[in-house]
């Protein structure tokens, strides 16, 4: 009975998770805030929640913004590399996090700028100015974002373990 409560229990987290997640995007703000608020959000929930819940939140979220037309359509041939940047940034934070977690940060943003850059220059075609939106920023974006998750991360740790209590009868 207790894994089915803590299956439950995750189940919900990686919900709203996602949700706030989305909700950043549904604000279509400039991508230099999304960005670092998608990427903070993918390792709060890493780092809160673990990194497969991080992965399901990182495959649906430009697929989900894909069809609500937040994503705009030159950007389609990038989803499945988009997706990979978001699992290379989550991975690669996860396991190198137990180390440093400035390296984690540094190294994540590099292979998720690597990932969607190579992309763009080698695997799919994309006008010029969406090529640019899948490059630097990228980079610049994943280490924004992944400074904000270690300042904010620990706050919301908190507050859902005040939660967890709480919803127990503690």
């Amino acid at each position: 009975m207790k894994t089915a409560n803590v299956s439950v229990s995750m189940l919900t987290k990686t919900a709203l998770f996602l949700g706030i997640t989305l909700a950043f995007q549904m604000l279509a703000l400039p991508q230099y805030l999304t960005g670092p608020a998608i990427n903070a959000m993918l390792l709060i929930s890493t780092i809160i929640l673990g990194y497969k819940s991080a992965m399901v939140i990182g495959a649906l979220t430009p697929v989900i913004a894909f069809v609500r037309g937040i994503l705009a359509p030159p950007l389609g041939p990038a989803i499945p590399f988009i997706v990979l940047g978001n699992w290379l940034y989550v991975i690669l934070f996860n396991y190198l996090s137990k180390i440093n977690n400035i390296l984690a940060i540094a190294v994540a943003s590099i292979a998720k700028f690597a990932a969607l850059a190579i992309a763009v220059r080698l695997v799919i075609e994309v006008p010029p100015q969406v090529a640019q939106v899948l490059q630097f920023p990228q980079l610049i974006t994943a280490l924004v974002g992944g400074f904000i998750a270690l300042i904010l991360s620990p706050y919301l740790r908190k507050a859902l373990d005040k939660i967890d209590t709480k919803a127990r009868g503690q």
